[in-house]
């Protein structure tokens, strides 16, 4: 009897190691802190994707930016030791320029026109992305970024001597200031709380539930609601990493991942309305554009935006695609109250 209870441990001894050898672990960096949205929805696909994969695949995420900023993110990826993060559009933008083409400054107008730009232009972007090497299956939009500033921001003219905050990366942004001869700090989005509360930072431009989100808000007192950029946030695995994968477990991955970002871009709408209204009621004040500002703010991001694009792009075409969609969109009256009176 000892022999075998001997034996039956030493089996299951074998079959739990031989499990844990045959159990591909995708090790995940993100910027999100335990507890919130993002965190707790990923989370969930982890647990579906381990059910429904009989424990072969297994998401293991790092929170709170403990694995550094995208560059040294990028790099643990590329010798993998990590398989993934999650990234805004910026944070890729090294691998694959065109992923920031949402967030070309003053491009969009509205929420209208982002939905009809990117149910036409998502499928070109992810397969972009899969040509640079990244798997992704979806975005979460992160709403429109905004002006948030210690002083208040009714014109580009209080714009000067701010130090305003770029996020690394982001070369558009950081020519659209530098053009209008205003002073762009570059920083990843780990070190932003610490420029604002150090004074490195007057300035930063986020939309509002990023802002909530990562405390931001703390350290201004003032925001400008005019929509600056458009973003977007991603989770990207390495494509070597998610094609040693079966190909059955290939297929669930994906089929979760599109389900959860679908999910994730209709939450997140939501929460950048309730976000705006938290800042509010913590003591933000809310400033509006001088309506005669507007006209300079969109003549310099066109030309900035056609002159970068030019020299950055891997598609030189995409651009002038998602403008021909804009127009198209415009002409048929749909969202005219929310783009009367803007100078395109």
């Amino acid at each position: 009897m000892k022999i075998f209870r001997m034996t039956t441990l030493a089996i299951v001894t074998c079959v739990l190691m031989v499990s844990s050898v045959l159990a591909d672990v995708l090790k995940i960096a993100t910027l999100a802190p335990e507890g919130s949205e993002w965190m707790l929805e990923h989370r969930a696909a982890a647990t579906k994707i381990k059910e429904r994969t009989e424990g072969r695949v297994v998401l293991k995420f790092y929170g709170s930016g403990v694995m550094g900023n995208d560059k040294k993110v990028l790099r643990k990826i590329r010798i993998g030791q990590l398989q993934g993060a999650a990234f805004s559009a910026s944070g890729l933008m090294e691998r694959y320029p065109d992923i920031v083409l949402y967030g070309m400054p003053f491009v969009f107008h509205s929420q209208a026109e982002v939905d009809y730009v990117r149910e036409r232009l998502d499928a070109t972007l992810i397969a972009g992305l899969r040509d640079a090497g990244f798997a992704v299956f979806g975005f979460a939009g992160g709403g429109f970024a905004v002006f948030m500033s210690a002083e208040p921001i009714r014109d580009h003219e209080d714009l000067k001597g701010m130090k305003i905050w770029v996020p690394e990366g982001d070369v558009i942004s950081f020519t659209a200031l530098e053009s209008m001869n205003l002073s762009p700090v570059v920083l990843s989005m780990s070190d932003v709380l610490m420029g604002l509360q150090t004074g490195l930072l007057d300035a930063i431009v986020t939309p509002p539930s990023a802002a909530l989100l990562l405390q931001w808000y703390t350290k201004v007192n003032y925001i400008n609601p005019m929509p600056v950029s458009y973003t977007l946030g991603m989770l990207a695995f390495d494509m070597r990493a998610f094609e040693r994968l079966k190909a059955s477990d290939q297929a669930v991955v994906q089929e979760i991942l599109v389900e959860t970002y679908a999910r994730l871009d209709a939450i997140n709408r939501r929460d950048n309305i309730e976000a705006e209204d938290a800042l509010l009621a913590n003591g933000l004040q809310l400033v509006e554009s001088n309506p005669k500002d507007i006209p300079y703010w969109h003549g310099i991001a066109r030309e900035t935006n056609e002159s970068i694009w030019s020299k950055n792009s891997v598609d030189s075409g995409l651009l002038t695609r998602l403008m021909a969609l804009l127009e198209e969109y415009r002409a048929t009256g749909a969202d005219s109250a929310a783009i009367a009176d803007v100078d395109m």
